[in-house]
């Protein structure tokens, strides 16, 4: 093995000598480009058109399999009994194939695009600092502007259509994913158990109330006799998960005021009895159970966001970020002299999401 000069770096001239032969001759000559070769599509009208219907057949097929993604979720059984094909649950298996290759076909279709049909041009750019001068901003802007223009896309109608089509049909299975985040909203959430004559009992002894029991500024927490008499609601009895669902949505409280205190709507003068009124016990502004009754103001505070309703003044919201009034619920007493609701709500019962517009 030869031994190297560290001296000189086993060029034969030390650094001293090497810094003049610098100066005299220059830096390196810049290289440039090589030669720029065109593309078979750019020279060859048929490749052209070949690649063109290739990059839509991409698209055409992600579009498809976003159609069959959908048909395999309403297809496939899933849950205790799911259907299964080689072991694995089909639903999954053919809900993850479809969207991938989707997403594939329509990210492989871009990049061909762009490798076959689009300009071919070398560019180069010299850096500049982090913010660029008016000038250069508009150069980029120019340069973006070419850039769309070199894509062809206003003179290639076949892939532009296909590629709307395939990005059109992907927003299908998102919709069908965010479907199975939870049910839509059915009939059932604008309404409660409350019917004409149902009483109103206390919600823990589940004992009826006659207005003689409920005293001046005193504020009680009830729902419907339905979940204590075991009757059937309808046509079914509701238990279990469901029942627990009716009761939240149906829970109201009951309280007495002056009736001179009280300055009803003109289409709520009858919905009370001696005083004595009902509200939902759902705040309007996200959900919160609510029962902070101030005797002497007649307000009532839901404690998770301040909000501050008027029981007076027909559940009015007075303070904070609920965006409509309790509802209110119709009152009346029976033949045995126990208060009872003369119908459902009139209007769905808690957060304000079911208001638009």
């Amino acid at each position: 093995m030869t031994e190297i000069d560290r001296t000189t770096n086993g060029t034969g001239q030390t650094p001293a000598e090497r810094d003049r032969t610098w100066a005299e001759t220059g830096p390196i000559a810049d290289p440039g480009l090589p030669e720029h070769l065109p593309r078979p599509t750019d020279v060859d009208p048929r490749a052209e058109k070949r690649a063109e219907r290739q990059i839509a057949g991409l698209f055409g097929f992600a579009t498809v399999m976003s159609l069959a993604f959908c048909v395999a979720y309403f297809v496939f059984e899933i849950g205790d009994e799911p259907t299964v094909v080689l072991g694995f649950g089909a639903s999954n298996v053919a809900l993850g194939v479809t969207l991938g290759l989707a997403l594939l076909c329509i990210g492989i279709g871009a990049i061909q695009w762009s490798r076959k049909l689009m300009n071919d041009e070398e560019i180069a750019e010299d850096r500049h600092a982090i913010r660029s001068s008016d000038a250069d901003r508009e150069e980029a802007i120019g340069a973006l502007q070419q850039g769309i223009d070199d894509s062809g896309i206003a003179r290639r109608p076949l892939i532009r259509n296909s590629l709307l089509g395939a990005v059109g049909a992907l927003g299908l299975p998102a919709i069908v994913a965010l479907r199975d985040l939870g049910p839509l909203p059915p009939k059932g959430w604008y309404k409660t158990v409350w019917t004409e004559g149902m009483r109103v009992v206390n919600d823990v002894a589940g004992t009826p109330i006659k207005p003689e029991y409920v005293e001046i500024g005193q504020l009680i927490n009830a729902e419907p006799e339905i979940f204590y008499n075991g009757e059937p609601y309808g046509e079914e009895t509701i238990e279990g998960h469901d029942q627990l669902v009716e009761k939240g949505k149906a829970a109201i409280i009951v309280v007495r005021m002056e009736p001179d205190d009280i300055t009803p709507d003109e289409d709520k003068a009858d919905w009370g009895v001696g005083g004595i009124l009902a509200y939902s016990k759902i705040c309007t502004h996200v959900g919160c159970p609510i029962s902070l009754w101030e005797q002497q103001t007649h307000h009532l505070l839901c404690p998770c966001h301040q909000s501050t309703f008027d029981l007076a003044d027909n559940g009015k919201v007075i303070f904070g970020p609920a965006a409509r009034a309790l509802p209110q619920l119709p009152l009346a007493v029976d033949s045995e002299g126990y208060l009872i609701a003369t119908s459902d709500f009139l209007e769905p019962v808690g957060p304000s999401f079911w208001e638009r517009g």
